[in-house]
């Protein structure tokens, strides 16, 4: 058994995305490896540095030209480049994307069912709260429907879903010396409605 530290490290084998075969089969030495060093409790003693972000999101989509409409338009990320006419990617202020788009294996394809498991929502952060207000202006202006709205008491968000049916929220943070918590010390966090209208002054 591969342990942390040892010189007898289990070989990685890496294979792309559009090729693997199930990556939870027992023949996948990937998979093998990742329960060998989740069993030794090595994980337990890493923890991740401050500044680490989730960079981007990679959506498979059933109408590439659709999702650009979305996410471009409507949202008013821009498009930094296409892979043929399959996949595109887009971001926010000159990066090379946040999101991604394909329909490599989900071209014309249904959106997902509901009751399985799988990504429930990505979420987008906006620097400001005015920036939020402009983002819900540019939905409404749209008629682009909204499936909810909360204050966290960490944060503001609208909830949506993308013409795929993949779940959106669009949020703000409020600033950390606002955060609530909890006699214990950890945060509390909670689901409160969201004025929408109080927030669209913030628009004008």
């Amino acid at each position: 058994m591969y342990h942390a530290g040892s010189e007898n490290k289990a070989p990685l084998y890496v294979r792309s995305p559009r090729k693997a075969f199930n990556e939870t089969s027992s023949l996948n030495p990937v998979y093998i490896h990742l329960q060998e060093v989740c069993m030794t409790g090595a994980s337990q003693e890493y923890v991740v540095p401050a500044q680490t972000r989730i960079g981007h999101i990679h959506l498979k989509v059933s109408d590439i030209d659709r999702s650009i409409r979305f996410y471009r338009d409507v949202l008013g990320f821009q498009l930094t480049t296409m892979y043929g006419n399959q996949a595109a990617f887009l971001s926010a202020g000159g990066y090379h994307h946040h999101i991604g788009l394909n329909t490599w294996h989900s071209e014309g394809a249904p959106p997902a069912p509901q009751n399985t498991a799988g990504l429930y929502h990505a979420a987008i952060l906006y620097p400001t709260r005015k920036d939020l207000a402009l983002a819900l202006r540019r939905l409404l202006d749209a008629r682009y429907p909204l499936t909810g709205a909360s204050d966290h008491g960490v944060s503001e968000a609208i909830y949506l879903h993308d013409p795929d049916g993949n779940g959106l929220e669009l949020y703000w943070d409020k600033p950390q010396e606002a955060w609530p918590h909890k006699a214990d010390g950890s945060l509390e966090m909670g689901t409160n409605p969201l004025d929408l209208r109080e927030l669209l002054k913030e628009a004008e």
